[in-house]
């Protein structure tokens, strides 16, 4: 009775997504410090950074959707609508920039992956510094394409924290909080969703659930032995994160499943963040 009365749009099945959520996060932040602390700080190599850096940012992209999905509606009865909404869009805007901070560290470790650099260091200093001898050098090509595969994701963050909330603003949102914003959506018959969600969640972001899991794959097709293995696992622990964390969790929000969507998503969490700790440790495991 405390409980209901406390929290008017939270029920039994949101508290134990909600603790299902915090553990997730607790996890994020524990491999972010090991891969920081115990990988990176020994072996001083840039992989082990941009793979601490991904658990962090995801981590932190939970806490906001966490706020977000939860917590942001009960102050409807301390604030006005506008106020409310004015919260969760910017919570919202956070966590989808950091959502895609850490798919860009994601795909800093695939381009260090994919376009190592050489270790043979020119030691001839009297060539020509002419911008065709620099991009005539493989390493330099190595780089940008790196370079590349990083900033594009980070300009997608930038963007959802730089265009206006009404292209992301749930269509809901007015009939629930009393607001009359003029939200720009798509409409496919009955079914209407924001322009600038659909740009990300169903466009930009498939292109890079696709690419990881799918680089990962031709990873260890051209490998073998242990890293043959670890790529495997990674490719398998990324998909399951993306398919629990992005494609399931926004499935079920449509469907009246509140059960199954408090269990399945973050359970294919748990499972995927399982795996990459036992990828990216499988020589010490085997």
């Amino acid at each position: 009775m405390l409980f209901q009365d406390t929290f008017q749009y939270f029920g039994f099945w949101d508290a134990l997504e909600l603790g299902l959520y915090f553990i997730i996060v607790g996890y994020f932040f524990l491999l972010f410090f090991y891969f920081l602390f115990i990988r990176f700080r020994t072996t001083k190599k840039i992989y082990w950074l941009f793979f601490s850096l991904f658990f962090l940012c995801f981590g932190i992209a939970r806490v906001f959707f966490i706020i977000y999905y939860f917590f942001g509606p009960e102050l409807f009865d301390v604030g006005n609508g506008a106020e409310v909404v004015e919260f969760l869009m910017i919570n919202y805007r956070l966590a989808t920039f950091f959502t895609w901070v850490g798919t860009a560290c994601a795909v800093g470790v695939l381009g260090i992956l994919l376009f190592p650099p050489d270790t043979q260091i020119e030691k001839n200093k009297d060539k020509s510094k002419s911008v065709e001898d620099w991009f005539r050098n493989k390493n330099n090509i190595k780089l940008l394409v790196r370079l590349a595969l990083v900033i594009v994701p980070v300009v997608i963050g930038i963007l959802s924290l730089s265009l206006s909330e009404l292209l992301f603003m749930d269509p809901d949102f007015p009939s629930q909080y009393g607001i009359s914003p003029n939200i720009i959506t798509v409409k496919i018959g009955s079914w209407e969703y924001p322009l600038g969600r659909l740009l990300f969640n169903f466009i930009f972001m498939p292109l890079f659930l696709a690419l990881i899991p799918f680089i990962f794959v031709y990873l260890a097709w051209k490998t073998f032995g242990v890293l043959r293995k670890s790529y495997a696992l990674n490719a398998i622990g990324f998909l399951l994160y993306f398919i629990g964390g992005r494609i399931l969790q926004g499935a079920l929000d449509v469907a009246d499943l509140p059960h199954v969507k408090a269990i399945l998503p973050t359970l294919l969490i748990l499972l995927a963040l399982l795996i990459l700790v036992m990828a990216n440790n499988y020589e010490q495991l085997k």
